[in-house]
């Protein structure tokens, strides 16, 4: 399964749809960005059938990084059911990313 890229408009439905989810709020400008893309891919593929894998492009979704308080970029929100419990911000390796998914299955 490949990264979903999600719109404001149906972010509170596929958030909530999924069970878990992992949600990059990211910009085609950021160099960290950039780097952290292929992770999200293979995490995508890793997690099909258990978490969600999303991004979202905060220059063309700016509230809905508003309203995840989305300050820098790259940062990755963690929701479970909807709810956040969990963010990094920066670019971190897989393992990082996986420990907190592996956590919350």
């Amino acid at each position: 399964m490949a990264v979903k890229h999600v719109k404001t408009s149906e972010f509170q439905e596929i958030a909530e749809g999924a069970p878990l989810a992992m949600v990059d709020f990211w910009a085609p400008w950021c160099g960290p960005c950039q780097m952290l893309g292929p992770v999200m891919e293979d995490l995508a593929a890793q997690y099909e059938g258990r978490a969600l894998v999303a991004k979202v492009n905060v220059d063309e979704e700016p509230e809905l990084a508003r309203r995840f308080g989305v300050m820098n970029i790259p940062t990755v929100v963690f929701l479970k059911q909807g709810r956040e419990f969990d963010r990094k911000i920066g670019a971190f390796p897989p393992a990082v990313f996986k420990e907190v998914l592996d956590k919350a299955l």
